[in-house]
């Protein structure tokens, strides 16, 4: 299985002894000068290559065992797979039962939807998504409390889940045990109100009766009105608080049902006695139970419903994207803020979905398609940047015909944090590589 493909080396050979070769930065490359035709066929050619069954392309990738690998699709001969440090051919661990050798297949991919998740253009920056939309909720929070939080929350989780499967019960008990302890003491409120209620208004109303009677008889039968109208009034209020009674009842007899008991006390002899039998496992639970309620609450005040696995999982995403915050409410970006911002929590989506793209969460690189050529020069630095430092987790391609992107490019290439690629340019001569070949322009 591969857990975090990058590319070292894709030839293509386009027939009558002519091929194109181009060699990947193990972080960044960037291939500029490229029109959006050559892309497109660049783009099918990174993918095809490594699952489709047509024969001229050739690459050479790497994963995170240190395995050196070869792709040969050559137009006569059979395809295969050979592990370039060992010697050995290992097509069989990629070969379909069709016969083809397809490495995506093996990660349950195909390779069109490799290519849409791999390739991010202009217009899917442009998509706002729910995980951009969360990753713009959490970047905005302050970065060192959110974390503490989260771990707080964590421990709180780890410790209650221990403590539990200790007592030989697991935390959704506990849950169960203090919703029913809650409802219970709901309704004994609710009960107790309702008799101090309903014998206040039983004297009131039978007061209010009684002197309706020599109303009516000494004074006229249109005075009984005045003991008469209080006392319906009265047993009013008593049927109002029994309606609550019969609510809190019913919302204790339902915590019971989940709980499988048809009675408070059923519920106590049958599973609080048995799961929680010792006084002092019980406190302990409890106060466990308690902890990792206020260490939720806290969380939830702070990043609201985003549960906080799915947090940790994407907090090199969030994290980056608050770097990018904070770079575009510069006083030098200010024009470009909103944005800036926009594209930037996009864009880490579309890198953190590249890291998890295979089956098992494997990592594969991210193909950029010129994405920011539309967008105004003020909000690109920061995005540029966003890729250098994510280009630490994962490898990333960026082809572009964008001349403030290459002008950048070629300045960053200075410190090794990249390379630049001009197919058929001056910087092409010098590598010896040769423009892109009309096969490139083919779409699968």
């Amino acid at each position: 299985m591969l857990y975090s493909v990058r590319y070292e080396r894709l030839v293509i050979d386009a027939g009558q002894d002519k091929t194109f070769a181009l060699d990947f930065h193990p972080r960044l490359t960037v291939v500029t000068g490229v029109g959006r035709p050559e892309r497109e066929g660049l783009m099918s050619e990174l993918v095809g290559v490594l699952s489709s069954a047509r024969a001229g392309g050739h690459l050479e990738i790497t994963d995170d065992r240190g395995r050196h690998l070869a792709i040969f699709r050559p137009h006569s001969g059979r395809h295969m797979v050979v592990d370039i440090d060992a010697g050995t051919d290992i097509s069989a661990q990629f070969r379909t039962d069709d016969g083809r050798i397809d490495l995506l297949a093996v990660e349950g991919l195909d390779q069109h939807t490799a290519k849409r998740e791999m390739r991010v253009t202009a217009q899917d920056l442009s998509t706002r998504t729910q995980g951009a939309e969360l990753i713009r909720r959490l970047s905005g929070c302050d970065q060192g409390l959110i974390w503490k939080i989260a771990e707080r929350l964590q421990a709180a989780e780890a410790r209650l889940q221990k403590m539990a499967e200790e007592a030989g019960t697991a935390p959704e008990d506990l849950e169960m045990v203090d919703a029913i302890e809650r409802r219970h003491v709901e309704f004994e409120e609710a009960q107790a109100k309702h008799e101090r209620v309903r014998k206040l208004t039983f004297y009131l109303a039978a007061l209010s009766a009684t002197a309706a009677v020599p109303l009516a008889y000494f004074v006229g039968p249109l005075y009984a009105a005045v003991g008469i109208v209080p006392a319906i009034l009265i047993l009013g209020v008593s049927l109002l608080f029994w309606r609550k009674l019969a609510k809190a009842r019913a919302a204790e007899e339902e915590a019971l049902e989940r709980a499988g008991a048809t009675s408070y006390l059923g519920f106590h002899l049958q599973r609080v006695n048995t799961l929680l039998s010792g006084d002092q496992s019980r406190r302990e639970l409890m106060a466990a139970s308690d902890a990792h309620r206020e260490a939720l609450e806290a969380w939830r005040k702070m990043a609201g419903d985003v549960p906080v696995e799915w947090a940790i999982a994407h907090r090199d995403d969030i994290v980056s994207a608050a770097r990018v915050r904070v770079r575009t409410e510069s006083p030098e970006a200010r024009a470009g803020n909103d944005l800036g911002s926009v594209l930037a929590e996009e864009l880490v989506v579309r890198l953190g979905a590249a890291r998890r793209l295979g089956s098992s969460g494997e990592s594969f690189p991210l193909v950029l398609d010129d994405p920011f050529i539309q967008y105004d020069s003020s909000v690109k630095p920061a995005l540029l940047e966003l890729l250098v430092e994510a280009s630490h987790r994962q490898q990333v391609i960026l082809l572009t015909d964008d001349p403030d992107v290459a002008a950048w490019a070629r300045l960053e290439a200075i410190t090794g944090a990249l390379s630049v690629v001009v197919p058929g340019g001056a910087d092409a001569a010098a590598d010896q590589r040769q423009p892109l070949p009309e096969s490139t322009r083919l779409v699968i």
